[in-house]
């Protein structure tokens, strides 16, 4: 009966083996021509039948450029209910918290030390030549503070970074101790330096991850369809590459394609005879993609971005630790919160507004089903987005939320009255200048004369 039939329909899709191999392109035809025909029955069986099906067969999966069935399981994060941290990873950010003046040095890089979580690790550098044998400068300040790292130095291959703190010098405690003394530590220490040192968000700038966004020719070798076709592609901060149609699909549509970058051989190929044509060749499976780009600096553009996500940092910053922990409380028991209330999210696929209780604190909005719900649904990093208020459709007052750049997701939020969007605005703009950019926050401590020490 059509019930049954509707059940059979639910189960039909993403079987292991659809999946076919370049040496079987009459296969792949033949699963492709299968699949088109089961989902134009399932639209049948959805079109007579009382009820909807929610089949997992989608006119994505199934017209795929390449005649394969994608693993739609990487479709299955749903960025606007996680956190939305893709601004956060595109640049790097420093945390000042409320020593906003412009006449002080940024907390950042500050010489008042102040209790934050810190995540400490232990760097060990090999001595090098010359008169700075370990390539790297700590301040004048308690605790010591790693002001600069030499580039291709000693110390930049072990992994110090700006910002760190030394807490230990080859075993002895230097938390207390003036740094010219920490100096003569290293110096009369052995030829290998060991560090323990801890790094916090006041600190410690995070590192930027690859986002890169575009229009690229793909090469498609499927026995339907072959040449060249133009595609949008998006590389996310967590290394899949996305594509679609157009531009104006993202966000709106499934990727016909997302393939993960990690662990993928890249490089620039010339054996097709066509310019600004580089290839990636994913670590899964045996297949080969080859990209072209329309200059030779839009190619060296998608290379470095693909390059960073083929090798990424796997180490959080401290504040995502701080987030997610912060996420597994329940609304009232983040210390200090900034502002609290009901807010309401537009939800832009669907144009419905949706409730959440809402706590604001440090540069990050976390969303509750209710009050008393644990854990949070999820959030927003507000680093470098600018509030506004703005009218919307039937709604006179709206808070908008844009971030520095188009690629970027804008968000709206409105509360009970007109009020209560005058308090979350003012809190949210607070919050959002507790964060600096680390060339900003380089250049108001470089301008400020401290004392350092050269290793």
């Amino acid at each position: 009966d059509l019930k049954s039939e509707m059940n059979k329909t639910r189960k039909l899709p993403l079987k292991k083996d659809t999946r076919a191999s370049d040496s079987s392109q009459e296969d792949a035809v033949d699963q492709w021509a299968r699949r088109r025909k089961q989902f134009k029955d399932s639209k049948k069986c959805s079109s007579t039948g009382g009820s909807s099906i929610n089949s997992t067969i989608t006119e994505g999966s199934i017209n795929s450029e390449d005649a394969r069935s994608v693993d739609l399981g990487l479709y299955s994060e749903n960025e606007d209910r996680g956190f939305y941290t893709e601004n956060f990873h595109s640049a790097s950010w420093v945390f000042r918290g409320d020593d906003v003046s412009p006449n002080n040095s940024p907390r950042c890089l500050s010489k008042r030390p102040r209790p934050v979580a810190i995540r400490e690790r232990t760097v060990k550098i090999a001595k090098g030549t010359g008169n700075y044998p370990w390539g790297f400068r700590i301040q004048f300040s308690k605790p010591i503070l790693v002001t600069e790292v030499d580039t291709n130095s000693a110390a930049e291959e072990a992994g110090l970074q700006v910002g760190d703190i030394l807490i230990a010098v080859n075993g002895t405690d230097v938390t207390s101790m003036p740094h010219s003394e920490a100096a003569n530590l290293a110096r009369k220490g052995p030829d290998i330096l060991t560090m323990i040192v801890g790094s916090d968000i006041s600190r410690y700038p995070n590192t930027p991850r690859p986002t890169c966004r575009g229009y690229l020719h793909k090469r498609t070798q499927s026995a339907i369809l072959k040449g060249w076709r133009k595609r949008w592609f998006v590389l996310k901060h967590n290394g899949y590459l996305h594509y679609y149609k157009h531009k104006k699909d993202e966000g709106k549509c499934r990727p016909l394609e997302v393939t993960k970058l990690e662990g993928a051989e890249i490089g620039v190929d010339t054996s097709l005879g066509k310019p600004f044509v580089f290839k990636c060749i994913p670590q899964a499976g045996n297949r080969i993609f080859y990209f072209c780009a329309t200059s030779n600096q839009e190619m060296k553009r998608w290379l470095e971005a693909m390059d960073k996500a083929v090798h990424p940092i796997h180490q959080n910053h401290v504040w995502v630790d701080v987030t997610l922990h912060n996420t597994t409380l329940p609304p009232l028991a983040i210390k200090n919160p900034e502002c609290l209330g009901l807010l309401h999210q537009l939800d832009r696929s669907k144009d419905v507004w949706i409730q959440h209780y809402c706590i604001l604190k440090d540069g990050c909005l976390y969303f509750y089903a209710t009050l008393r719900s644990t854990p949070a649904q999820g959030g927003l990093y507000l680093q470098g987005y600018i509030v506004s208020e703005q009218s919307l459709g039937s709604k006179r007052s709206v808070i908008e939320l844009k971030p520095p750049s188009e690629e970027f997701k804008t968000f709206y939020l409105c509360a009970e009255n007109v009020n209560e969007n005058k308090r979350w605005i003012t809190a949210l703009k607070a919050s959002i200048n507790k964060w600096l950019p680390l060339h900003q926050a380089i250049q108001d401590f470089m301008n400020r004369p401290l004392e350092e020490t050269r290793m």
